[in-house]
């Protein structure tokens, strides 16, 4: 039987898990013993850390792994291609490793390769960026190495510049923070699929988040409403970042603005899914597309299957920061949308608990359906 080595056992990588096993894979999933979902319908557990690679490669090697994959972590992306490599499988190679896991790095990537970036700078609590001309208030601030919306904030005015970095590089592996240009316009993110350095846009999301000043994820929509006249620009923006970064293979995620003119900022690139149920649900509920099947067949070093089956016209995702807010979006979405909930979550969580960032969100509800009419035509 042929076997896949999944790393990471959260609720976002659950749908992996399950997709491998309906492609008749024995699934093997490391991670913490943590009580996650994965650890429960896995075929075998293993419970060792996802940054532990060696001892990771170690296994696979002695189970016999036929690949390794992961979706929507970056640090799961590191081990995943660590063993891809070292088992003679298709992967991205050690600088692409570097440069999509630090945001500094990467925006020097993309300015090299002439790809539309905020401005931005390195920070550390002992080295604090000036106020140059091109970089004026208000700004952002974050990790230069964490998702999740993790310690990010918006400063506007020096005064709370050391705090907002002085918290980001707490949060950092690397103990810095990039700093870069507040973009007005709307936040959008892209999927791709890639293979052999050809690259297909899968879906275009509308992302939705609290706003200044951590601005944590609080939904995501699928069909974007991206004018279809804009698309052109966004693919050719995204798939420079792709190559200035070396991503050749497997699922992407770039996240991106459009201002008021109609210009692209790319702000960041993951080589991997993204995370909040868009890589793992939307794509293929809004499109049609096995996203999953896609990064299961490129890691095994097989071309993706772009052929398209049935889906609804819009999916979504809600999270909620607060009790009750999980009926309202059913008022909002499935009264006056007429969506369907087609699975919900709500976490144990502590009512008067503040949400920080991703991670601390109280739970989830997934809608979808289609309204029968040409409400879609014209955009993406």
């Amino acid at each position: 039987m042929r076997k896949l080595a999944i790393i990471g056992a959260n609720e976002f990588q659950n749908p992996l898990i399950l997709k491998a096993r309906e492609m008749g894979y024995e699934t093997h999933v490391f991670a913490w013993a943590a009580g996650d979902v994965g650890e429960r319908t896995a075929d075998a557990f293993h419970p060792v850390s996802i940054v532990e690679r060696d001892a990771i490669l170690e296994e696979c090697r002695r189970i016999g792994a036929d690949a390794a994959v992961s979706i929507g972590s970056d640090l799961a992306v590191l081990t995943v291609n660590h063993v891809q490599r070292a088992l003679g499988n298709p992967a991205n190679d050690e600088r692409c490793d570097e440069v999509s896991t630090n945001k500094f790095l990467m925006r020097e990537a993309f300015e090299a390769a002439g790809v539309p970036v905020p401005s931005h700078l390195l920070a550390s609590p002992d080295n604090l960026p000036a106020e140059p001309a091109s970089l004026p208030y208000p700004l952002i601030v974050k990790p230069v190495d964490r998702s999740g919306s993790r310690a990010v904030n918006r400063v506007d005015s020096a005064d709370e510049l050391a705090d907002a970095v002085r918290q980001a590089c707490e949060a950092s592996f690397a103990g810095q923070a990039v700093v870069e240009e507040f973009i007005v316009g709307d936040e959008y993110s892209c999927e791709c699929i890639s293979f052999e350095g050809r690259h297909r846009l899968l879906a275009l999301t509308r992302k939705h988040t609290s706003g200044a000043p951590h601005f944590i994820e609080h939904g995501h929509d699928e069909p974007s409403g991206i004018p279809a006249k804009l698309v052109p620009s966004v693919e050719a923006a995204v798939f420079a970042g792709l190559d200035a970064l070396g991503i050749r293979y497997g699922a992407s995620h770039t996240e991106f603005f459009l201002t008021p003119a109609g210009e692209v900022r790319i702000v960041e690139i993951g080589a991997r899914m993204g995370g909040d149920f868009i890589g793992s649900d939307l794509v293929q509920l809004s499109t049609g597309y096995d996203f999953l099947r896609m990064v299961i067949d490129v890691a095994c070093g097989r071309e993706p299957d772009l052929a398209r089956g049935a889906h609804f016209d819009e999916a979504c995702v809600r999270f909620a920061f607060e009790d009750g807010e999980l009926e309202r979006f059913d008022r909002q979405l499935i009264d006056g949308r007429g969506l369907a909930c087609l699975r919900r979550e709500l976490k144990d969580h502590d009512p008067d608990a503040r949400v920080q960032d991703s991670s601390t969100r109280f739970g989830y509800a997934i809608y979808a359906g289609s309204r029968g009419d040409s409400t879609r035509d014209g955009v993406a």
